[in-house]
This record gives structure tokens, C-alpha cells and sequence, in this order.
């Protein structure tokens, strides 16, 4: 296959909010946690969690809560956050898709253009599953193995090298400010998915995956 009218050979995708939208899922879960502790948690906090691990999470809601947690409270915080979450997205469908984005898998494999997801959560395979799409990426990189969360570069680097390219090859499609200095620290073309105000590093921003064409970039 040709390469299309574009210079690239791989686009990297997140998923929270690039290919589904799991932030209310995770927004009820750490709300729950939130209450739990006694920290304050709303709708405007919870965008400070965008593109955050889980323990980086938790950490900045208990910097919220009345008093401090030892390690093990931690852990054990974290761990049923994680499985009330897990409980949420096992009701999830092909129908969570997020308007455009299969489309965009489609034309980036058409136009003869790898694909990769570099997503910060551990239960990125089990989304795809549900969501019915895991065929549609040529690598997923595994968070678990990940040492360094977003904004470090590190995941889209490690979505490159599983894809054999250099980093200048890809494209990566994001929809949270950390995510998006990952992928220019990374030495990619940032595409935003949301608002130019929001996501200044991002070399174009769109307002959904509807708006995204390969033969922008």
C-alpha cells in the first residue's frame, strides 16, 4: 500500500478520550475513593487526573484528605479503586466507541500506516476487548511495564520501538495536556483532541476524532 498524502508510517493513539471516553468510569471511581477519605472531589479536580497513573492519582486526592495514609492504605485504596473500575467497564460495548475514532483506526491501516495505543492504564486490553478492537492496533504497550507515567515520554518511545520506526516517523493523538508533552518529548507531531486553549504544546488541534484526516498532518 501507499503511504497516502502523508509523511508518517505509524500513528500512536491514546485511548481515554481519543478512542473511548472511560473518564466518567474513572471519575465515579475515584469519586468513591474521594468520599471515602474525606477529600473533596469534583468535576473541575478530576481534570487534574487526565493522563495520570493510578498511584499518581491517588496521591494528588489524598493530598486533599484530613490526615496522612501509610503505604499499605495506599495500595489497598488504589487496588479497590481498581476494581470498582473494572466492575464499570465490564458493562462497556463497541457502542462506547467515541464518534470517529473507528473510522480513523480504519483510514490510518488503509493508508498503509501502522497503528499503535500507548495508553497509562492497565486495563487498556480489556477496554479494547470490550470495545471490540484489539485487532486494529499493530502494538499496544503494556503500562504495567512502563517505569515512567505521562508527561515522561517514555510510553510513546516504547510505542515507536515496539513498532520498529523512529520516534520522527509517528504521529500521536492525544486528549490530555500530559499526554500531550509525552508525545512531543517523545520527538513526534502532537495531534489535540479538544480544545487549542487547553492543549497549546499540540502542533494541531481538532475538536473530535470526526475532524481527524491523515492528509492534515
Amino acid at each position: 500500500m501507499t503511504h497516502a498524502n502523508t509523511r508518517y508510517k505509524a500513528v500512536i493513539f491514546d485511548l481515554d478520550g481519543v478512542i473511548t471516553d472511560t473518564a466518567h468510569y474513572h471519575y465515579l471511581a475515584w469519586k468513591r475513593t474521594a468520599d471515602a477519605v474525606g477529600a473533596p472531589f469534583d468535576e473541575e479536580f478530576n481534570e487534574q487526573l487526565k493522563g495520570v497513573d493510578r498511584m499518581g492519582s491517588l496521591a494528588l486526592i489524598l493530598a486533599r484528605a484530613p490526615r496522612s495514609f501509610s503505604s499499605e492504605e495506599k495500595l489497598a485504596l488504589a487496588d479497590a479503586k481498581n476494581r470498582h473500575y473494572q466492575e464499570l467497564i465490564a458493562t462497556m460495548t463497541p457502542g462506547d466507541l467515541l464518534p470517529g475514532a473507528l473510522e480513523a483506526l480504519v483510514a490510518v491501516r488503509a493508508a498503509g500506516l501502522k497503528t499503535g495505543l500507548a495508553s497509562v492504564s492497565k486495563n487498556a486490553f480489556t477496554v479494547l476487548d470490550r470495545l471490540g478492537i484489539r485487532d486494529r492496533f499493530d502494538t499496544v504497550v503494556d503500562a504495567a511495564r512502563i517505569a515512567n507515567s505521562k508527561p515522561h515520554p517514555e510510553i510513546f518511545l516504547t510505542a515507536a520501538a515496539q513498532l520498529g520506526l523512529d520516534p520522527g516517523d509517528c504521529l500521536g493523538v492525544e486528549d490530555a495536556v500530559a499526554g500531550v508533552a509525552s508525545i512531543k518529548d517523545a520527538g513526534m507531531v502532537a495531534v489535540g483532541v479538544g480544545k487549542p486553549e487547553v492543549l497549546t504544546r499540540a502542533d494541531r488541534v481538532i475538536p473530535s476524532m470526526l475532524e481527524f484526516r491523515l492528509e492534515d498532518y
